[in-house]
């Protein structure tokens, strides 16, 4: 059975049934017309610093993980009227294990996405936009460069959209299956044609991005929202959730539950009722051990964390991240050792090799956690194993790829110390090195 995203009828994201209502009775150029309210408000009836308040106002949040003010980051785009080639990105390079949103979004509502791309664009006076497209996501880009096309058909894309003097272009993108890409100056330097490693700040991208010019990169959820907030209003908006992050949020759960799944739910939804009363608990025999928030870069929790309301603040008091908010469940007969050491093996083989305690610190954990897999560890490597935690942490590396990917690892020492410590010999020839490495090395700084 195809997955499809299931909501409410007064969230943003449901506007899908009224589109296809159009789509059935008029041809596609005058159904996207017809879809496309917020639009239409926005750019015949609002100037671009209206929209910019409308959105902070809001209190639209990035919906890519970090959590980051959508209408305080436009309203960084510079001022200067000079400037007058500017850039918008739509991050849609969807690798985070566990998380396949923006894919479902893409595949069945591409017109919200153009929707909110072109009042992004008008906000930002960018004259030019790129969805960076996960190259493997073949059906989305389909369903994409169709929208594009119906969308130019309706004149709501090109010269002179909606007879206001704007122009905005409209592309797809498909990257060549980098995890890095995710972060927004290495999707800038792929676009580019150049090798997708993340650049140094400042300058941030608003003031120089794509080939030197202002550029503002979006996550595909969060140019979702967007529509739904000019064409309905800000209090409309805020009243959806029940916590102090505003609007709804695409959440769910994988892993071995009876009904995986992504559902668009208020913020202030408790991990609890969406594993229970959407996701239908573990399956049978099956005994929930952890979860991680917001896919494969965040540190686990506990069931007693079951409990915490799914929004930014909350989860990062629990000491983990919301994430992309699709949980992954972890049962009781996964050992955390071998999904750990699964886990560093993806990030060590995505990084980019740029910053040496990347390059160098993930392969060596994975090295470790394979010898504490087959129960051959030697007595330090658990110690070894937290200290590259602190070395790969916040403020320790290049871009935030090797703090994301020590997350799971620090985390599962914390709570499920015991099954490290099980894959430690008793019985070792060598107490004077540490899996190959001599101990005067572990204390050297990188």
């Amino acid at each position: 059975m195809k997955t499809v995203i299931r909501t409410a009828e007064t969230h943003p994201l449901t506007w899908a049934p009224a589109r296809r209502q159009a789509a059935g009775v008029a041809g596609r150029s005058i159904a996207v017309k017809m879809a496309m309210k917020g639009a239409r408000k926005a750019l015949t009836g609002m100037a671009p610093d209206e929209i910019v308040t409308a959105v902070k106002d809001a209190g639209l949040k990035g919906r890519g993980g970090a959590g980051f003010s959508t209408g305080l980051k436009w309203s960084l785009m510079p001022k200067d009227e000079s400037m007058n080639i500017r850039y918008l990105l739509c991050n849609a390079d969807e690798m985070e294990p566990g998380t396949y949103k923006d894919r479902l979004l893409m595949e069945q509502l591409p017109h919200l996405l153009v929707e909110g791309m072109l009042i992004s664009a008008f906000a930002l006076k960018a004259y030019r936009g790129y969805i960076f497209l996960r190259g493997e996501y073949i059906e989305a880009a389909q369903h994409l460069r169709r929208a594009i096309a119906e969308a130019t058909e309706a004149g709501l894309l090109g010269k002179n959209i909606l007879g206001t003097g704007f122009d905005f272009e409209l592309f797809v993108h498909t990257g060549a299956g980098r995890y890095i890409c995710g972060e927004e100056t290495a999707l800038i330097n792929s676009l580019e044609g150049r090798r997708a490693n993340p650049r140094s700040k400042p300058p941030f991208p608003a003031s120089s991005g794509v080939w030197g010019k202002p550029t503002c990169v979006n996550n595909v959820e969060t140019l979702c929202n967007v529509p739904a907030i000019l064409a309905n209003g800000v209090e409309w908006y805020q009243n959806i959730s029940t916590s102090k992050d505003a609007g709804t949020k695409l959440m769910g759960f994988s892993g071995r539950v009876k009904n995986p799944g992504v559902w668009e739910l208020p913020f202030g939804t408790t991990a609890r009722e969406i594993l229970e009363d959407y996701a239908g608990g573990m399956r049978d025999g099956l005994k929930f051990k952890a979860w991680q928030p917001g896919g494969a870069g965040t540190d686990f929790l506990t069931e007693a964390h079951l409990d915490l309301p799914m929004e930014f603040e909350s989860i990062g008091k629990a000491g983990s991240r919301l994430g992309t908010s699709l949980a992954m469940a972890v049962d009781h007969e996964i050992n955390m050792v071998s999904l750990v050491r699964n886990l560093e093996e993806f990030f060590a083989r995505e990084s980019c090799g740029w910053c040496t305690p990347c390059r160098d610190g993930l392969p060596w954990s994975v090295k470790i956690l394979r010898a504490l897999e087959r129960g051959e560890g030697q007595p330090g490597d658990i110690e070894t194993l937290e200290q590259l935690c602190r070395f790969l942490g916040p403020g320790k590396t290049f871009c935030a790829h090797a703090p994301g990917a020590v997350e799971p690892l620090q985390s599962a020492i914390k709570y499920f110390r015991e099954e490290f410590e099980a894959g430690i010999k008793q019985q070792f020839s060598n107490t004077h090195a540490i899996n190959g490495i001599q101990p005067n090395l572990l204390k050297t700084r990188w």
